[in-house]
């Protein structure tokens, strides 16, 4: 058995992919359009994922754009999030803050922090190896909304 991909619907591809590639800066690997379904499917990989992806389809994120609906997409409670694990999660948080993005739970501990995608998907950041020393603004930030 191989983990292939999590698939999350989406409901602006446009906005979906601004999100995912230029301000959390995954990569699209691959692209599937289906007239006669009226869907568009998008593979996105971590970058130190996208060799692995582009070879054998793993790990990567699976968007799914539904032409025609116009229906809102809730998270269940059984969904948890996605986790990336980041080289400098100070540096990262800031790229996504630079970006306009809101950092739902900061990353005070050097840590994990939380934010969301446009459709309200939680996405965790855990930092490479051991955590980075407790400093500020983020020791201090408040946590905002959910996650």
């Amino acid at each position: 058995m191989k983990y292939l991909h999590t698939m999350i619907r989406v409901t602006d591809l446009d906005e979906s992919l601004d999100f995912w590639v230029n301000k959390v800066g995954l990569v699209e690997t691959g692209r599937s359009e289906n007239p006669a379904g009226k869907y568009t499917l998008v593979f996105l990989a971590a970058p130190e994922d996208e060799e692995s992806a582009r070879a054998s389809r793993a790990p990567e994120l699976e968007l799914t754009y539904n032409w025609d609906s116009d229906e809102t997409y809730t998270t269940g409670r059984a969904w948890g999030h996605l986790a990336y694990r980041v080289k400098d999660i100070y540096a990262f948080c800031q790229k996504l803050i630079d970006a306009g993005v809101t950092i739902n739970r900061p990353p005070r501990d050097g840590r994990m922090a939380f934010f969301k995608s446009p459709d309200n998907i939680s996405v965790e950041l855990l930092q490479e190896g051991e955590p980075l020393p407790v400093r500020e603004p983020w020791a201090s930030m408040p946590n905002v909304g959910s996650w």
